[in-house]
């Protein structure tokens, strides 16, 4: 595996990280002392998105990891 593949990997993982704590940034950010039942649906949905976002930083984690093990040790 060629170096600039390996560039694009740990980007592609930088970046889905970088959205992953957005997500959970705005996830935070909805527990609010706001008790309403509107507000407790707006925080559930943040959840989701935290976690939608969680997955794809690990999928992007596990291809980096997947390139490095191939380029470093030959499978």
């Amino acid at each position: 595996m060629d170096t600039s593949t390996l560039d694009e990997l740990r980007l592609a993982y930088k970046q889905t990280t970088d959205e992953w704590v957005t997500a959970i940034r705005a996830e935070e950010a909805l527990a609010t002392a706001d008790h309403s039942e509107v507000a407790w649906e707006h925080w559930d949905t943040a959840t989701l998105a935290e976690q939608d976002a969680g997955s794809k930083a690990k999928v992007a984690r596990d291809a980096y990891k997947d390139g490095l093990r191939e380029a470093n040790l030959g499978f």
